[in-house]
C-alpha cells in the first residue's frame, strides 16, 4: 500500500509554481461539431445549441458552441521549454499506491469554443498543502493550474483542479463510509424519476433576462442518476480519462503502460492485472480504499454542475466561473438532484451579473457536491452578454507560448 511521506511532500513543494507547455494529447485535441454533441450527450445534456448545428445557427453565437467545461478534456500538445529535466525527474512518480481523489476545482472561462477550434494549455502545480482528513489521515491537497488556449492564442478558460491524495489502506481502516447501504428503487420510484426527466426542458432560446432576476429566485431540479456503470462508460465516450496517464488502456497499450507505470495498476480477482481507476466500477477494489461500493468520478459531477448552470442561463448567457467542491461519494444507484439559488444580481462595468449556487443532493439527502458560479446575461434594453477580458499578463503568457509552439515548427 502506498503512504504519504516527508519526501515526496518536499519534492511536490518543489515545483509549486513552475509552468510549462503541456505534451499531453486529449482524447480530443481538435473540436468539431461531432465531438461537441457526444461530449454533450454522454453527460446528459441534450440543448440543441450544443447537439443541433441548424437550431445553433440562429442562436447569438451563430453555431454550435461547446459547454464551457469540456476544456477540461481538450488538449492539442503544445511545443516549448519545459521546466528542467531534473526537477522534473524528482517529481515523477510521487505518493505511489496513494488513491488519488479529485474533490473540485475553480474554472474561469472568457470566451467559447467553436468547431474547429483546436485547444492547447501550458500547465504546473499552483500549490501543495498539507491537511487531516476524517476519511483518509493524513492527505496532501495540491492545486493544479491549467490556462487554455486556442489556435489563435486567445485564452478560453484556466481550471484550477484539486487533487487530494490518501493513503489506502488508511481510508480503507478508518471506514468512514463502510455502513453506507446501496440504493434500491422498484418500479414506481423509476417510473416517478422518468416522469421528472420528461418534465425537465433547457432555457434553450427563451432568454434568460438579467433585469429580472431577484436574489433568492430558485431554479432546477436538473435530476441526474440513479448512477450506473453505463454512466461511468459514458464519461470515458465524452473523453475523460486518456491523458496525461492513461487511466485506460487495452491490450499491448496497457502492456506498455504497466511497463512504465505499474504503481497504476493490480490484479483483479482473477489475478489478470487492471488499472486502479477500475474503483469506479469495481465494488471490491472501492471496498479496499474505505468505500462500500463503486462511485462516480468528480469530475462528472463537475460536468452535472455545469448542467444545471447553462440550463438556467439559456443560450444568451455565459457561465463565466465556476468554483465546485465534491464533498461526499456518488455511489452506483444514487440519484442526484441538482437546485440552484439566486444569491447576487448586480453590474460590473458593462458585465450584467448574477452569482448562484447550485447543490447536488442525493435520495439519502446529503449534499454531495455544489458549485458556486457567475453568469453573464443579457438585458432587456438589448444590452447583450459580454465575455470577460482576460487578464492582460495571462494573455501576453499565451501568445509567447504559442510563439515559441510556432517557433519550434508547430502549426
Amino acid at each position: 500500500m502506498g503512504a504519504i511521506t516527508d519526501e515526496d511532500i518536499a519534492r511536490q513543494e518543489e515545483v509549486v509554481g513552475l509552468y510549462e507547455p503541456s505534451p499531453h494529447r486529449e482524447f480530443h485535441s481538435q473540436l468539431s461539431v461531432d465531438t461537441i454533441r457526444n461530449f454533450a450527450l454522454s453527460v446528459g445534456d441534450d440543448n440543441p445549441l450544443f447537439t443541433d448545428p441548424e437550431y445553433a445557427r440562429t442562436t447569438r453565437w451563430g453555431s454550435v458552441i461547446a459547454p464551457s467545461i469540456m476544456t477540461a478534456i481538450v488538449n492539442e500538445p503544445l511545443k516549448g521549454e519545459r521546466i528542467p529535466s531534473e526537477v522534473r525527474k524528482r517529481a515523477r512518480g510521487l505518493f505511489k499506491g496513494c488513491q488519488i481523489f479529485m474533490s473540485g476545482g475553480t474554472w474561469h472561462w472568457y470566451r467559447p469554443m467553436y468547431p474547429g477550434d483546436t485547444i492547447h494549455s501550458f500547465e504546473g502545480e499552483e500549490s501543495c498543502e498539507v491537511k487531516e482528513s476524517e476519511f483518509g489521515g493524513r492527505t496532501v491537497h495540491v492545486i493544479r493550474r491549467y490556462v487554455k488556449l486556442n489556435q489563435r492564442g486567445e485564452v478560453v478558460g484556466i481550471y484550477r483542479a484539486l487533487r487530494i491524495m490518501a493513503e489506502r489502506d488508511t481510508a480503507r481502516k478508518k471506514g468512514k463510509y463502510a455502513d453506507i447501504e446501496a440504493a434500491s428503487w422498484d418500479k414506481a420510484d423509476i417510473a416517478d424519476i422518468d416522469e421528472r426527466y420528461l418534465a425537465e426542458q433547457p432555457r434553450g432560446g427563451e432568454p434568460r433576462v438579467w433585469d429580472d432576476v431577484n436574489e433568492g429566485d430558485s431554479f432546477g431540479p436538473t435530476q441526474k442518476g440513479p448512477l450506473t456503470m453505463t454512466d461511468m462508460v459514458l464519461t470515458h465516450v465524452a473523453g475523460y480519462g486518456f491523458a496525461p496517464q492513461r487511466m485506460l488502456a487495452t491490450s499491448r497499450v496497457a502492456a506498455k503502460d504497466r511497463s512504465r507505470m505499474p504503481y497504476m495498476y493490480s490484479r483483479n480477482d482473477q489475478g489478470v492485472p487492471d488499472t486502479e481507476a477500475r474503483v469506479h466500477w469495481d465494488g471490491e477494489l472501492a471496498k479496499k480504499v474505505g468505500n462500500p461500493q463503486a462511485y462516480d468520478w468528480g469530475l462528472l459531477r463537475e460536468f452535472w454542475l455545469h448542467h444545471a448552470l447553462t440550463d438556467f442561463a439559456g443560450d444568451d448567457g455565459f457561465v463565466i466561473r465556476q468554483r465546485d467542491e465534491i464533498r461526499k461519494f456518488n455511489y452506483l444507484g444514487d440519484l442526484q438532484i441538482l437546485n440552484g439559488t439566486v444569491e447576487r444580481v448586480y453590474e460590473e462595468g458593462n458585465h450584467r451579473l448574477v452569482d448562484v449556487r447550485v447543490a447536488a443532493t442525493n435520495q439519502r439527502g446529503d449534499e454531495t457536491a455544489f458549485a458556486e458560479a457567475t453568469i453573464a446575461l443579457p438585458s432587456r434594453d438589448g444590452g447583450p452578454v459580454v465575455c470577460p477580458e482576460v487578464p492582460h499578463e495571462l494573455q501576453t503568457q499565451a501568445i509567447e507560448f504559442l510563439a515559441e509552439h510556432r517557433r519550434r515548427g508547430a502549426t
